[in-house]
């Protein structure tokens, strides 16, 4: 019987992985290559497309010699790939500008001048918030600044079309991608004319908006060759990190709800049509032609706890840090944190948000301010959770991911606040794994996308205490209070 496998590339913001699959969902091998990040000037955030996509090859072939497979036994690889990056090309593919990515807020003033004037009306046709993650508002500040690459540039990609045009010379851009620039109309999946004439960009400057199954072959032979794969293998264009993960970890029907915590945090469901909320506290993306997911990212995740930790000069391990958490009980004696530290995307989508602790008092050692942190990650995620709520109904069960989802005790915390059972899958390379099964989905190796919760490793399943989801209850109502009263000075 001859052996199958599938690679799911993964590229993230923060690292390119390559993770080998059998068809069961058991990761064989996975290679992970760090992402460099560069900061220009203040609240600049920017990466190197070219130093990714040759992250890229390198993960693919050591994927493969890791997992000791031949050529002919790998059949498909799938793409993942974190949203909102944009840059300028010049007519060959090169690229003129440095990938500007989803943290980069240069354009927080045209943003808030957008929320106020075009606001509803943007958000009520693309689904996307106003804010500076996105590049329609990253378009419209190289418009507005005389951005040198911008007059320069023939094509505007994402790092992922980067890398498919770098390989197979082609310009394409699946449907969840393409709703992530704020420049997609899902109803009729398409560039929108209007908001493309406000960032001064033709059609044409933009990819072929495609099917998250679409194949593509007839790879570059070298580079093929690098990644030491048959030229003919299918490439499948895939969707967006979010989509992938929920679909990865099996959080695909009707009150299956998916938490990603790691650096930052996202909470989204995967909904049939396309749902907006009245507040516009969360974002609804596209990613098949039926099913669109919506949800709301967080800017602040693990990157609050590793500013307590170094704010505290703590120098032993991230998990002995958590660890020592769990000294204190639920609530952290009267303290609570709004984890605003860098700014904030839902459910306030404003970049000036800022962190607060209060109930500080003499009595709170490290502990303390830990345990408060971490709830003020959970209760934050739960605010998001509760407007997701509204429009697709009250949660049954959540799956979780990321790398909080090795903490026991944030597991716990988070059965406790929501009040649901909590699943956690054994693998934690969830969007890559959706990747790979989109891949095997169309190249009609499986049936359907649903197919795939038969093929996932599961790990325990976490209950929630009642008693302690009750003094979670009461918690939250202050704190959502502390939010609405602060949110006025940020």
């Amino acid at each position: 019987m001859s052996r199958e496998f599938v690679i799911g590339l993964d590229i993230g913001t923060t690292s390119v992985k390559a993770c080998v699959f059998n068809l069961n969902g058991n990761v064989v091998a996975e290679v992970e290559k760090m992402n460099t990040f560069y900061y220009p000037q203040q609240g600049w955030v920017e990466q190197d497309a070219v130093e990714i996509e040759r992250s890229a090859v390198v993960a693919v072939r050591e994927a493969i010699e890791k997992a000791n497979i031949t050529k002919n036994e790998l059949i498909t690889l799938g793409f993942s790939a974190a949203m909102h990056s944009i840059i300028c090309v010049d007519p060959n593919g090169k690229p003129l500008s440095p990938a500007l990515i989803w943290a980069d807020g240069r354009g927080i003033t045209i943003s808030e001048r957008v929320m106020e004037f075009h606001g509803d009306e943007i958000y009520s046709k693309t689904g996307t918030p106003i804010h500076p993650m996105t590049p329609f508002i990253k378009l419209l500040w190289m418009k507005e600044t005389g951005y040198k690459p911008y007059h320069e540039a023939k094509y505007f990609m994402s790092i992922k079309e980067y890398l498919l045009h770098s390989w197979f010379n082609k310009r394409v851009i699946d449907f969840s991608m393409a709703s992530a620039t704020g420049l997609f109309n899902p109803t009729n999946r398409e560039w929108d004319h209007e908001l493309l004439e406000l960032t001064g960009i033709d059609i044409e400057q933009l990819s072929e908006i495609v099917s998250p199954t679409e194949r593509l072959t007839g790879i570059k032979s070298n580079i093929a060759e690098e990644m030491g794969i048959m030229p003919e293998m299918p490439f499948v264009v895939g969707a967006a990190d979010g989509q992938l993960a929920n679909l990865g970890i099996g959080a695909i029907l009707p009150g299956e709800v998916a938490v990603s915590v790691g650096t930052s945090g996202a909470i989204r469901q995967i909904t049939n049509g396309f749902k907006i909320s009245e507040n516009r506290e969360t974002f609804c993306y596209s990613f098949t032609e039926d099913y669109s997911i919506v949800g709301g990212p967080t800017n602040n995740g693990g990157i609050a706890l590793q500013w307590l930790k170094d704010l505290l000069n703590y120098e032993g391990s991230f998990e002995k840090f958590l660890a020592e958490a769990e000294q204190v009980a639920p609530g952290a004696e009267g303290m609570i944190f709004l984890p605003y530290v860098n700014g904030e995307r839902a459910p306030l989508w404003n970049q000036n948000a800022k962190g607060n602790f209060y109930g500080m008092t003499l009595t709170h050692k490290r502990e303390h301010f830990i345990r408060a942190v971490l709830e003020g990650i959970t209760l934050n995620l739960y605010q998001i959770g509760k407007a997701l709520e509204k429009i697709a109904g009250e949660p049954e069960k959540i799956y979780v991911n990321g790398g909080l989802a090795r903490s026991p005790l944030w597991l716990q915390m988070m059965a406790d606040v929501f009040g649901k059972e909590v699943l956690v899958p054994e693998s934690h390379h969830s969007a890559a794994w959706g990747a790979a099964w989109t891949a095997l989905v169309a190249i009609e190796k499986v049936e359907s996308f649903a197919d795939i919760k038969k093929n996932i490793p599961m790990g325990e399943v976490i209950k929630p205490n009642k008693q302690t989801n009750e003094f979670y209850k009461h918690m939250y109502e202050k704190y959502e209070m502390m939010v609405k009263d602060l949110s006025k000075y940020f």
